[in-house]
């Protein structure tokens, strides 16, 4: 996949649990998982939008693209 998920290194960097982060953002713990493994498919706008408040960041801070050749 092109896009590459950099939530763990976000989380990291401000020692937030996933956890933490699911209850501050209205998700569950299960879909964190989901999006920091990049095993999702897609992501609602509003659900960016509360990642990047409670992270204090930008959507390219979260979200990295590389291009399928890059990969190999």
């Amino acid at each position: 996949m092109a896009i590459r998920v950099n939530l763990d290194v976000m989380l990291a960097r401000r020692r937030m649990s996933v956890n933490d982060f699911a209850r501050a953002i209205g998700i569950t713990p299960a879909n964190v998982s989901v999006l920091k493994n990049g095993r999702a498919k897609a992501i609602r706008f509003s659900t960016l939008d509360e990642m990047c408040r409670v992270l204090r960041c930008q959507p390219a801070d979260i979200l990295e693209y590389t291009s399928d050749e890059d990969e190999d």
